[in-house]
């Protein structure tokens, strides 16, 4: 017989739960009732679970009087399969039904990677033991052995395990009478004999376990005598004890106990230290293992995308409406600036969002996004915000300025290049007389509205300082997108650490980091557009913004309607 702890390779569940029925040493199985539970019984270095009919009833919220159905407690032992490697020993009740029943039973049992099931010889349906035991009727003994007989005809597996639980004891029909049961079934080919009794003290198990003189292996389940040393059951030669229906009751006291406690307070700050964390639930659902899974199997075009929006600055000309909130709070078309510009990435599946906030951070909405803020951000520029954001680039990212309104098709076209790097210009804008030509783009081609299927590349953009001033007319107006591909996500973090190095870099700003991705010999990739976006720079832009917004609410939505 094989050690416990030194199982051979590919050992099955059914080996496992026969090895622990059969072991010279006693065992300890652990009632569970779901996924989570099942996994908690496996960490907690039990060898099997006990798959309890009180439990999962409960866990059901409906009587241990077989009112959940056999399917629906086989669906459940799924999940807990799933969940955990242990081997699962279902408490089957009476079989729920008669030798037909058993027969399915088994078989379905043994798809579903469960282990063995132990069936009770009372009538179908059946009550909790502990419920008037003494007036339930058992059920005739060539019946039941019929029932064991059909079950074990009937497994694929000679490993699955079929565990025979006498009920006499709690039916007030004596010694004698259980121990001719239990003869009985274990000639009917039952694995193992649960021999169960609903004393305080262990008087009649030890009896039973006596005179039975190990003709089988004998499982027994301490509901009621749970203050007997377990030595007494090591010495008394019994196989398994099963821990039978403690997790659900663990349970259901911490789960009143905390209701009332939030119910009566009204908050929860007296009971969020004391309960589990959230990322505890998320280990326990094996979360880490989606996240690894995740980066394996899906295709880039469909990996999960990141944003990181640039949004430290009060706005310059807006003082008169932000003074108690940045310009990505003002209030457009009935929602936030910022609302708008999440909204936009989230129909594009760009769902894990950053936005560096700075001035009145603590007034950014936060709902939806994860906020770092630029502590420096009245003496810094764009590049040091984006600095501040430098771990929120998993994968493909897209980084934008804050202050953006734009058609859908903009983001969409935009995250579906293929290029490492991705710009989108305006060839409708072009730089007006006595205005700083700030964000004007130079490109390898200009937009003659028919470049369908040719790449065309950036050359350099003006930048705020005019360090990187081009010579010539620019083919637009950059407009503040930047996608950037995973691929590509040590080249961008490597050249912002160069610029970091410079005296001036706390003033530098987005076109700075774009020229010196060009300069380093990166190609970006130009997506030209005609309009179809605003920023907001000024209170004008401001006031231009509404009507922009109105336009591209759904026709038939109530947002859009207007006097």
């Amino acid at each position: 017989m094989n050690a416990p702890g030194h199982l051979p390779a590919g050992f099955s569940r059914t080996m496992r739960l026969r090895e622990m029925l059969q072991s010279n040493r006693l065992e300890f199985m652990m009632e569970a009732h779901n996924g989570l539970s099942a996994r908690i019984v496996k960490e907690a270095g039990f060898k099997a679970i006990w798959g309890s009919g009180l439990a999962i009833s409960a866990q059901f919220g409906v009587r241990d009087n077989n009112e959940a159905s056999w399917t629906q407690v086989v669906d459940m032992l799924e999940f807990m399969a799933d969940a955990s490697d242990l081997p699962i020993l279902l408490d089957g009740d009476t079989g729920y039904g008669n030798f037909n029943n058993v027969r399915r039973l088994v078989r379905k049992l043994e798809q579903r990677g469960i282990a063995g099931v132990c069936i009770e010889d009372k009538q179908f349906p059946k009550t909790n033991s502990f419920i008037n035991g003494e007036a339930q009727p058992l059920a005739d003994i060539d019946e039941f052995c019929g029932k064991i007989k059909a079950g074990k005809d009937s497994q694929s597996d000679p490993n699955f395990s079929i565990v025979a639980r006498v009920e006499a004891l709690i039916a007030g029909w004596g010694m004698e009478e259980a121990l001719r049961r239990a003869e009985a079934y274990r000639q009917a080919g039952a694995d193992a004999i649960l021999i169960h009794s609903k004393l305080s003290k262990p008087d009649e198990i030890l009896t039973f376990a006596r005179e039975w003189a190990g003709r089988g292996p004998l499982v027994i389940v301490p509901t009621k005598y749970y203050s007997t040393p377990t030595d007494v059951f090591r010495q008394a030669g019994i196989s398994t004890v099963i821990w039978a229906n403690h997790l659900i009751r663990g349970a259901t006291s911490a789960m009143q106990a905390i209701a009332k406690e939030i119910h009566e307070s009204e908050t929860l700050v007296n009971v969020e230290d004391r309960i589990a964390a959230v990322n505890e639930i998320f280990r326990l659902q094996d979360a880490d293992e989606y996240s690894a899974a995740e980066s394996v199997y899906l295709s880039a075009s469909n990996s999960a995308r990141s944003a990181v929006v640039l949004a430290a600055s009060r706005g310059a000309g807006l003082e008169a409406v932000t003074a108690d909130r940045p310009k990505v709070m003002l209030p457009i078309a009935g929602k936030p600036l910022l609302r708008h510009l999440v909204e936009a990435f989230k129909k594009e599946g760009i769902n894990d969002i950053t936005v560096v906030g700075g001035y009145r951070a603590d007034a950014i909405d936060t709902s939806g996004i994860r906020l770092v803020v630029n502590e420096q951000h009245e003496a810094t520029g764009e590049l040091a915000s984006l600095a501040c954001a430098a771990k929120s680039f998993p994968g493909d990212t897209v980084i934008s300025y804050g202050d953006l309104l734009f058609r859908s098709y903009i983001l969409r076209d935009l995250v579906e290049s293929d290029s490492d790097f991705c710009v989108v210009v305006d060839s409708s804008q072009a730089p007006q007389a006595g205005v700083a030509a700030t964000d004007f783009a130079y490109c390898s081609t200009a937009d003659d509205r028919a470049l369908f299927g040719q790449k065309v590349w950036l050359e350099g953009v003006v930048s705020a300082a005019s360090e990187s001033a081009q010579t010539g007319t620019p083919q637009g107006r950059w407009m503040g997108l930047l996608n950037v591909r995973g691929d590509a996500r040590e080249r961008l973090l490597a050249t912002l650490a160069q610029l970091q190095q410079r005296d001036d870099f706390a003033k530098l700003d987005m076109a700075a980091l774009l020229n010196a991705l060009v300069e380093a010999g990166e190609r970006i990739e130009v997506q030209y557009v005609h309009g179809h976006w605003r920023g907001v720079n000024d209170l004008d832009d401001f006031r231009r913004a509404a009507d922009f917004a109105h336009e591209q609410t759904p026709f038939g939505s109530a947002e859009g309607a207007r006097d």
